[in-house]
């Protein structure tokens, strides 16, 4: 088995080894935070997208399906029923209104889960945390003084 740098588990490793290992690791989590906000940003525009969609959906029922839709129904409603030919219109268009209602409803569902989702907010703040974390760390205390262990390894590899 051997670490990240390609240097066998346990063998000691020089300070410039440990530095650029974890410069490398601490890049490789920035670019997966930067991935991670990417897709949520991703995902957020797509929701609004579809509640773009689905109001203009609405909008076109609506507009297109009123004349065509209102007499065909107030026609069947006044076959079927034998009322005043103004009520029967009255009442297609009310069945229009109600599925462009439905539509709308559908959009503003959409609308409100893309406002709600936090996704790059919550990255900015896990990167934040991340960083907060970092300047506080405390090298682990050493038994023997550095300038020691140098000369044993020293000592050892020669």
């Amino acid at each position: 088995m051997s670490a990240p740098d390609g240097s066998p588990v346990g063998a000691e490793r020089s300070i410039g080894q440990l530095v650029a290992s974890a410069t490398t690791e601490m890049s490789a989590l920035v670019h997966d935070e930067i991935a991670l906000a990417k897709a949520q940003l991703k995902q957020d525009v797509k929701r609004g997208a579809v509640s773009g969609g689905a109001f203009s959906a609405a909008g076109a029922v609506l507009i297109f399906s009123l004349p065509m839709l209102n007499f065909a129904l107030a026609y069947g409603i006044r076959t079927w029923s034998n009322w005043n030919l103004a009520v029967c219109f009255l009442l297609s268009f009310a069945a229009n209104v109600l599925v462009a209602g439905a539509l709308a409803l559908l959009g503003t569902v959409f609308a409100k889960k893309a406002k709600k989702s936090q996704g790059p907010q919550k990255v900015a703040a896990s990167m934040k945390e991340t960083a907060g974390v970092l300047q506080h760390a405390k090298p682990h205390p050493r038994t023997a003084p550095v300038s020691d262990a140098v000369e044993a390894v020293a000592r050892s590899s020669s």
